[in-house]
């Protein structure tokens, strides 16, 4: 089964459940791509000494993008409109999620970047310290 597939199975409530189950899975996944974002961020600001900032962030930024993905395909396909109960309103409100996952995931990735890369100015600049400084 190819990865369009699935995505459209699940997106049109799949063969369990009602028309709801696209739209609360694209909510699952928004939120979870939030809390790996702030938990990304966490990391880079140094609450948080385990794992990895930028894998996190990744993660949170492709979870953000499947939620999207989802939420969409939902509103594509679903018929009828807000209050039939077909999972209208919860896509339309998994959009906007799974979006703030991915900008979430774009700020902590950015800002591991910058903290590496200033930690290896400042290791750079103590070696070259200790290196002019030993000249007698």
């Amino acid at each position: 089964m190819r990865a369009t597939d699935v995505l459209t199975v699940a997106a049109e409530g799949g063969v369990i459940g009602d028309g709801r189950t696209g739209a609360n899975l694209a909510l699952g996944v928004g939120l979870l791509g939030m809390a790996i974002g702030w938990l990304a961020l966490a990391r880079v600001a140094g609450r948080i000494s385990t794992g990895s900032a930028r894998i996190g962030a990744m993660s949170a930024m492709a979870a953000g993008l499947v939620g999207t993905a989802l939420a969409a395909l939902h509103l594509a396909t679903s018929s009828g409109g807000p209050g039939t109960g077909n999972g209208m309103v919860g896509a339309v409100a998994a959009l906007p999620l799974g979006l703030t996952a991915m900008a979430i995931g774009r700020r902590a990735l950015t800002r591991s970047r910058s903290r590496s890369r200033s930690t290896e100015l400042s290791a750079e600049h103590a070696v070259h310290e200790r290196g002019s400084g030993s000249v007698s």
